[in-house]
């Protein structure tokens, strides 16, 4: 028996979770439940993704793993929470093709309003039955000021959560066996902040760590289902709809790009990931780098860090590039387009840092992608692009730091204790900025999980909060 498997029968106790009352009368007259819970995504002020899966039990069975059920599914969504009035998608089968996974998208709703929906699921569709109630609220639009609150977090690494050191933690092991049972805590502290949307910029989940390695199609769903299976997960993306970009470890592996042939290879990690998330409606072929205008005041943009990039070892200079040129053009003709008093980039990846200097993956470092940051922080300046913020994921630590050229950068940080480390300072000299350039107001002083949360209004204030809730630092502008 393998030590993955050893351990996960260990575990059974821990990862057991019994669904509601509502799925488990549901389950009664027939064998199908909502074990991943549902969900929205890319909500605009006129649209949203809806996403269900269909599974076999409520609960891991004892491959760790939260298997699908053949069936069909819909949606019901209305203004009012008792579903009066109420419209409905037409049904959809759930296939083993797409992992049984059911998503629908929604049109023509109105801006700055909250939505109430449910997924409608069954055997066939003569049985199906209504699942629990859900509910988003759309984006207010550019016509509308009204302050928007909403929360960025990156790296959930679900061995290190469950598993500890076996798992290679880096930080403290502050998990107990109720937060084994029921998810990540920042999940909890996220949820009594209200915020208006979630955006996961990346390492939702990670195929390369070493207590067990991912790399057929098989075993990457396997770490998505046993990651959104938490009841914590589950409850609070009821109510917050969410945005997701990809990194390294829920792309292929630690810092890849799309050379070597080493499993799984690029183009299984970009269907992976467009397959398990609702950003894109079904079908779509459009790219996942893209931008929402939030409100009046805020307009955010998404970018994608893996798909276009040049080679890691291709030396620095004019032609290597992370973004790829159509991204970095639309990404530049968007920002001068745009007339929102705020405008933040949300990276998987720092431009800013600093980071470790052995790392080449990425903006801020000395021997990857930096000529490209600094020709496009040259450019901001150049075409007077103000009130820009970037917000990045993939650095285990939080922190704010300045850049000469005045851009800010915040990170983060990992959502989880267990993946946390400690920063790099600006003069390290074994980091990417060892002469100090870069000015940092704030760095995690100890290791720790947590998020960051974004209130747009008048003023714009950033604060960083540790995975129980607590507010750890706060800058407003």
């Amino acid at each position: 028996m393998n030590i993955a498997r050893r351990f996960f029968l260990k575990l059974v106790p821990l990862l057991v979770w019994r669904a509601p009352n509502l799925l488990a009368a549901e389950s009664k007259s027939q064998p199908v439940f909502l074990g991943q819970g549902t969900m929205s995504g890319e909500v605009t002020d006129c649209t949203a993704l809806l996403q269900t899966r269909l599974t076999l039990a409520a609960q891991l069975d004892a491959d760790g793993d939260l298997p699908g059920a053949a069936g069909v599914a819909c949606f019901e969504w209305s203004t009012h929470s008792d579903f009066s009035d109420a419209q409905r998608t037409a049904f959809q089968p759930a296939a083993d093709k797409h992992d049984f996974i059911v998503r629908a998208e929604l049109t023509g709703l109105k801006p700055n309003t909250t939505y109430h929906y449910r997924a409608v699921y069954g055997v066939t569709e003569p049985t199906a039955q209504a699942g629990p109630s859900c509910s988003f609220k759309t984006l207010p639009s550019g016509a509308i000021a009204t302050p928007v609150r909403f929360i960025v977090g990156s790296c959930m690494n679900y061995n290190k959560f469950l598993h500890g050191k076996l798992g290679r933690a880096s930080g403290p092991l502050t998990a107990t066996d109720e937060d084994k049972r029921l998810g990540y805590p920042s999940f909890e502290a996220m949820l009594k902040l209200r915020p208006d949307f979630f955006v996961g910029t990346g390492d939702i989940v990670y195929y390369d760590n070493p207590f067990r390695v991912a790399e057929t199609v098989p075993q990457l769903r396997k770490c998505w289902h046993e990651q959104a299976r938490f009841p914590r997960l589950i409850e609070f993306f009821r109510s917050v709809p969410a945005y997701w970009s990809k990194d390294d470890h829920d792309f292929r592996y630690d810092d890849s790009d799309n050379t070597t042939d080493r499993p799984p290879l690029p183009q299984t990690g970009i269907d992976m990931f467009r397959e398990q998330l609702p950003l894109l409606a079904k079908g779509s072929d459009k790219p996942t780098y893209r931008t929402h205008r939030v409100s009046k005041n805020l307009q955010i943009w998404l970018t994608e860090g893996r798909d276009y990039r040049s080679p890691n070892e291709m030396p620095d200079g004019p032609e290597k590039s992370l973004w790829g040129a159509e991204q970095r053009e639309w990404l530049k003709t968007t920002l001068k387009a745009s007339d929102a008093k705020w405008k933040i980039l949300i990276s998987p990846t720092p431009m800013v840092g600093p980071d470790d200097l052995k790392k080449i993956d990425n903006h801020a470092d000395l021997s990857g992608f930096r000529h490209e940051a600094d020709a496009f922080f040259a450019w901001l300046k150049e075409n007077k692009i103000g009130h820009f913020t970037i917000i990045c994921g993939d650095r285990h630590w939080q922190y704010h730091s300045i850049h000469p050229s005045g851009v800010e950068e915040f990170a983060c940080g990992a959502l989880n204790d267990e993946n946390s480390r400690l920063g790099v300072a600006p003069g390290d000299k074994n980091g990417s900025d060892p002469q100090a350039l870069v000015r940092q107001l704030y760095t995690s002083p100890t290791p720790n999980g947590g998020f960051l949360q974004i209130t747009a209004g008048a003023e714009l204030v950033i604060e960083h909060f540790d995975s129980r809730g607590k507010r750890l630092y706060r800058a407003a502008k």
